[in-house]
C-alpha cells in the first residue's frame, strides 16, 4: 500500500531546540578532531586489503537500551527524542567506548521508503522482554498457498522526508549539516523472508518434501528483491555507502573504490556504486550442497548488482567457502564464533577481510578477562597476517554494566597492539 499522509509538522519547544543544538555541536567537535582523519584512512586501507594492525570495532546493539535507556531522553517530541538518541549514541561511543571506528561531521537521514508486503501478513506475538516473538507463518504449504503471494508495491514519501530534512536543518544544520545517507534493507540473503512466510521447520524440510516448491519460492523472492533494488535505483533513492556507513554485518564502509570511476557528483547513485551484503544464518543446519542448490543461486544475481560485497553474519561459513567465494567482488567475509578460524584463514588469505565476530557471551553472560584475552590473541595469531577486523556485536545485554564493553575494548586494543606485521 502507498505510504499514508505525513503526520502533522513538529513544532519544537525551546527546550528541545537547545538540547539538540548542544548535542549536535558536541558531535561536530568529535568529528573534526584531527584523529578522525587517521581513523578514516585506516578503515579505508583495511577495505583495500592493505596490511596493518587489526581493526577493533564494537557495536553495543541491544545493550544501548542499558547504556541510554529511552526514559533518559529529555526532548518532548517523539521524533526529536529519536534524533536526540542518535546524537547521544555518537557521543557515548566516543566518550565511553572509542573503538577504531570514526565519525563524519554530518547528521544522516534517508528517504521515507515503504517496501510493501507480499500480500500476506504474519501474525506476531511479542514477549515481555527486549526482542523475543512468535509468529504464525501465513503459508502452510508452498505450492498450495503460492497463489496468496502478491508482488509488493513500493512507495516513498518525498514530502515527509523533505519536511524532516528542513526541520533538522532549521534546528541544528548550521552545527551539523544534514546528509542523505542510509539504506532501506539490511540483507539480500532472502532466507529470513522465507522463514517469515513458511517457518523455520518448513524450510528445513522443504528441500526433501517440496524441492520444486522451494526453488519456486526462492526464485520469486529473489525476483521481488531485484525489483525493489531496481526501483530504488530508478527513483534516485540510493545513497553512497563509502564513508562511516555500517556495511555487511558490522564493518565500516570507508573505501576509495566506491563509487565507480565513471560516477560524478550530482549523478544518481547506482547499485554498482555501493556495498552489497547477503547472509543465510537460518540455514546453518542445511548441508553445504543444499545451500549451494537452494539458496546461493538466488542470492548471486542480487549481489552481482553491487560494487563490493560482504557475506555472512552469525552462521559458520568454513564448510561453505568453496561456494561463498563465487560471490562477485567479494571483499568482506564474516567469521562467526562457530567457525573454524584455521580453515577460514586458509581460505581467505590476504584476498578478503577476515571479519571476526567473537562470541558475545564472553561479555554478555560473563566477563573473564583471561578468557577474553586468550580468545582475541588466538584470532590475531591465526588471521593477523591478512586484513583483519574484530567486531564485538550481538551484545543484546551487558547485565546493566556498560563498563564491560569499555574493558573489552581496552583488552582488544592491547592485544592488537602486540601485532608485529
Amino acid at each position: 500500500m502507498p505510504i499514508s499522509a505525513s503526520p502533522a509538522p513538529v513544532k519544537p519547544s525551546r527546550k528541545d531546540r537547545e538540547i539538540l543544538r548542544s548535542l549536535a555541536g558536541r558531535v561536530r567537535e568529535i568529528a573534526e578532531l584531527p584523529e578522525q582523519a587517521l581513523r578514516r584512512q585506516r578503515l579505508s586501507d583495511l577495505n583495500s586489503l592493505k596490511p596493518g594492525k587489526p581493526v577493533i570495532l564494537c557495536s553495543p546493539e541491544g545493550a544501548w537500551e542499558e547504556i541510554l535507556p529511552p526514559a533518559s531522553m529529555q526532548c518532548e517530541e517523539e521524533k526529536l527524542r529519536q534524533w536526540e538518541r542518535t546524537l547521544r549514541m555518537r557521543i557515548a561511543w566516543w566518550d565511553q567506548f572509542r573503538d577504531d571506528n570514526t565519525l563524519d561531521p554530518y547528521f544522516n537521514m534517508a528517504w521515507h521508503v515503504s517496501p510493501g508486503n507480499y500480500g500476506v501478513e504474519a501474525a506476531y506475538e511479542h514477549g515481555a522482554n527486549r526482542g523475543s516473538y512468535h509468529w504464525t507463518p501465513p503459508l502452510n504449504d508452498i505450492e498450495a498457498d503460492f497463489s496468496k503471494l502478491k508482488p509488493p508495491v513500493f512507495s516513498v514519501d518525498r514530502e515527509g522526508t523533505r519536511a524532516d530534512i528542513a526541520l533538522a536543518e532549521s534546528l541544528f544544520g548550521d552545527l551539523l549539516p544534514v546528509r542523505m545517507r542510509g539504506s532501506y534493507f539490511w540483507t539480500s540473503g532472502l532466507t529470513w523472508k522465507v522463514i517469515l512466510l513458511i517457518g523455520l521447520e518448513a524450510l528445513m524440510i522443504a528441500p526433501y518434501d517440496q524441492p520444486e516448491g522451494l526453488h519456486r519460492l526462492m526464485a520469486w523472492l529473489s525476483e521481488q528483491h531485484l525489483r525493489f533494488l531496481t526501483w530504488l535505483e530508478t527513483e534516485g533513492l540510493l545513497h553512497q555507502s563509502n564513508k562511516d556507513n555500517y556495511v555487511g554485518s558490522g564493518g565500516v564502509g570507508y573505501t576509495t573504490e566506491l563509487p565507480q570511476a565513471d560516477w560524478k557528483p550530482g549523478m544518481p547513485v547506482r547499485l554498482r556504486d555501493i556495498w552489497g551484503f547477503a547472509e543465510s544464518q537460518e540455514t546453518v543446519g542445511v548441508s553445504p550442497e543444499m545451500f549451494a542448490e537452494f539458496i546461493l543461486p538466488y542470492q548471486l544475481p542480487l549481489l552481482e548488482k553491487f560494487g563490493l560485497n560482504c557475506y555472512g553474519c552469525c552462521e559458520p561459513l568454513d564448510n561453505r567457502m568453496e561456494y561463498i567465494l563465487k560471490v562477485p567482488r567479494l571483499r568482506r567475509v564474516s567469521v562467526s564464533p562457530w567457525c573454524d578460524q584455521e580453515i577460514m584463514a586458509q581460505k581467505l588469505g590476504r584476498n578478503y577481510i577476515f571479519s571476526r565476530k567473537p562470541n558475545p557471551a564472553l561479555v554478555c553472560a560473563s566477563f573473564n578477562e583471561e578468557t577474553i584475552r586468550k580468545d582475541l590473541a588466538t584470532t590475531i595469531a591465526i588471521a593477523g597476517k591478512g586484513p583483519l577486523e574484530i567486531i564485538l556485536k550481538d551484545t543484546h545485554t551487558v547485565q546493566g554494566e556498560p563498563w564491560r564493553l569499555t574493558r573489552w575494548l581496552e583488552i582488544a586494543h592491547e592485544e592488537a597492539g602486540k601485532y608485529q606485521g
